[in-house]
């Protein structure tokens, strides 16, 4: 018989020889050095733990590595579950054993986001600290720039907000006269006219034609508001019988008084806008009922997003070092005193050296940068300034404006290989956890690629 058939095989598969696998096997290392990154989770986890009964639950690292994982291959949980169930590599980083179950699609989403933007901002910082151990990032060279990540909302048209408003709300009421017997509040149904209504706007020929539509639509808005006000006080001093019930009772009044104020938003947003023809300012606007938290962004008198403004950190080592999720739309010259002091929070120092964006150029930006102990301060667009004062040479300024355009390429990254372009995830805590999480996937591959060369 010949010898290949004599041997027995292994009963353990070896590693596949890929770049992701190694990739996969230098983010477990990194992770098994900082075992801190597990208890961050855990705080987090057991904040969120209602329950102790039940099949064992997934750990603080399994957390931690399926979250990565799922931000690294952009997959649903769906998917994610498959994957990590399906793959021996997957597997392996996320520590599932021959004997332990997969984890389901939704004990993975209860968990993954369990963890917060502060702790997934903390983990990032016991990365940088592993980078700088490593001689990789040492904070002394950086880039700054700022982008924006939407929310993951439809377009904003007043017509659709109200449609929005009227079917939620109407959906609430029925629910509470479906479940809560005997309740006694008045109510009509007018989902379908709000519907025709909305239609009749987005199609309306002429603008007689669509303001009629509007007027109805606002009508039928304002009797969904007046009903939904008689019923939260009818639905609160309902007697319910039983566990079930009080749930029900409490979920119903908590929904209508969440929708109740915004829909008042919508209303007279719309009213000011299409009936008064008044130009309402962005901070007054509403743009969605659903994720309310979201900003509206212009971004150089051209193009309008709506999310949040967020402004980036970078390193020489293409590490993000620092991120700052802001409120409203502030101007990019208001920002480099905040992102030149939270460096120093994080490595106890003020860079040498930072290139910015022609938009965060300013005399009183570039004296206190230069207050600070950074020595060359180089604006892409100097906006005034001499670069004698931003840099000690042309030749530094050149070099620094060149490297600033890093950061550009990073952020394109983040976007096309993390999915930074809009949050998936709902609520403004969410918003914050999506993005975090996202850099922290980012940094982790970036050392992984740098260790692998």
């Amino acid at each position: 018989m010949h010898k290949s058939y004599e041997k027995q095989r292994s009963f353990m598969e070896p590693a596949p020889v890929h770049p992701k696998a190694k990739e996969l096997e230098i983010i477990d290392q990194i992770l098994d050095a900082n075992p801190n990154i597990y208890r961050l989770a855990l705080q987090d986890l057991t904040v969120h733990t209602t329950s102790h009964q039940g099949a064992k639950g997934m750990s603080a690292e399994q957390v931690v590595r399926a979250a990565l994982i799922k931000r690294i291959e952009q997959c649903s949980y769906e998917d994610l579950s498959f994957h990590i169930a399906d793959s021996r590599t997957y597997g392996n980083f996320c520590k599932i054993g021959f004997v332990d179950k997969p984890f389901k699609k939704s004990a993975l989403q209860k968990n993954i986001k369990a963890l917060s933007a502060k702790t997934w901002e903390e983990i990032n910082r016991i990365i940088l600290d592993y980078a700088e151990n490593k001689k990789i990032e040492d904070g002394r060279k950086v880039r700054i720039d700022c982008t924006v990540v939407e929310s993951n909302i439809h377009k904003p048209f007043d017509s659709e907000l109200l449609w929005d408003s009227v079917r939620v709300l109407n959906r609430l009421l029925r629910r509470a006269k479906e479940n809560l017997s005997g309740i006694n509040f008045p109510y009509s149904d007018h989902t379908r006219r709000a519907k025709r209504r909305a239609l009749n706007v987005t199609y309306a020929k002429n603008p007689k034609t669509r303001n009629a539509a509007y007027k109805d639509l606002i009508k039928i808005t304002k009797q969904v508001i007046g009903y939904s006000k008689t019923a939260i006080p009818e639905i609160k001093s309902y007697p319910a019988m039983d566990t079930q019930q009080i749930s029900m009772v409490l979920n119903l009044v908590a929904k209508l008084e969440h929708y109740l104020p915004l829909t008042l938003k919508v209303v007279d947003q719309t009213e000011r806008r299409i009936i008064h023809d008044e130009k309402v300012p962005s901070e007054e606007k509403i743009v969605s009922i659903f994720e309310d938290h979201t900003d509206i962004i212009k971004k150089d008198r051209r193009d309008t997003y709506y999310g949040h403004k967020i402004c980036l950190t970078g390193g020489a080592s293409n590490l993000i070092l620092d991120c700052l999720i802001l409120d409203g739309n502030p101007a990019d010259s208001d920002l480099p005193d905040t992102m030149f002091n939270r460096l120093k929070e994080i490595y106890n120092q003020y860079p040498k050296k930072a290139a910015l964006d022609g938009g965060f150029a300013s005399k009183e930006n570039l004296k206190e940068a230069k207050g600070n102990g950074i020595k060359d301060v180089c604006f892409a667009k100097g906006k005034g300034l001499e670069i004698e004062d931003m840099c000690k040479s042309h030749y530094v300024f050149k070099i620094l404006r060149k490297f600033r355009a890093g950061i550009e390429s990073g952020i394109s990254w983040l976007k096309r290989s993390f999915e930074l372009t809009r949050c998936l995830w709902k609520g403004l805590d969410s918003f914050k956890s999506y993005v975090w999480s996202s850099i922290v996937s980012a940094n982790l591959l970036t050392i992984a690629r740098k260790q692998m060369t």
